[in-house]
């Protein structure tokens, strides 16, 4: 099975992840797509108070579960950390040695994909799919056209670190999120300034 793997940290999960999952799905280049939850990266400070994995993934599922050959995956919650890229692909391929594993990414991501750890090893025994974003040309040297390949989806301009600041100056982001994952975040109390009691 070719399996494409959608990896962040989905802090929180927006429309724009599910759009992109969407036509990537139906596109057929994949038989599924995992949404591949990572773990928060420490060195990353936020002033918005972080929400925990549990809440992450819940909301992941909140959008994959409707969504056909859409899933959620909390593999690297089990990886040594820091975890990179070439690490979570190999141990998913040994895992799963009989499907074919494909990498999702960003046009953003692509440009600065050199600067990734052993990137010539991913591009050398995994597939990637880049999806555009603003501002960012997709260049696919002719060497690599048989294993990168651009996606045709459209163009969200949508941030999750957008949608923490949005939310921790009491702004609303209906419409970013779908609603099932706005009903948790306000739930929750989660992404506001000062955490809520209780």
């Amino acid at each position: 099975m070719r399996i494409g793997l959608f990896g962040g940290s989905f802090d929180p999960i927006h429309i724009g992840h599910a759009i992109i999952a969407q036509h990537i799905i139906s596109s057929g280049v994949v038989d599924r797509l995992w949404f591949l939850v990572s773990p928060v990266n420490p060195l990353k400070v936020d002033k918005v108070r972080q929400v925990s994995d549990t809440d992450r993934l819940r909301m992941v599922e909140m959008v994959s579960r409707p969504m056909e050959g859409v899933e959620t995956s909390a593999f690297e919650f089990t990886m040594p950390r820091p975890s990179y890229t070439i690490d979570t692909l190999n141990a998913l391929q040994e895992k799963f040695p009989d499907d074919e594993f494909s990498l999702v990414i960003g046009a953003d991501n692509w440009e600065l994909f050199g600067r990734w750890r052993n990137s010539e090893e991913i591009l050398a025994k995994y597939h990637v799919l880049v999806y555009p974003r603003l501002g960012h040309k997709v260049m696919i040297p002719d060497g690599l056209k048989n294993r990168v390949a651009l996606v045709d989806a459209p163009i969200i301009e949508l941030s999750s670190t957008e949608i923490r600041e949005r939310l921790a100056n009491g702004q609303s982001v209906r419409y970013h999120v779908p609603d099932e994952v706005l009903g948790y975040i306000e739930r929750h109390g989660l992404y506001q300034s000062e955490p809520k009691d209780g």
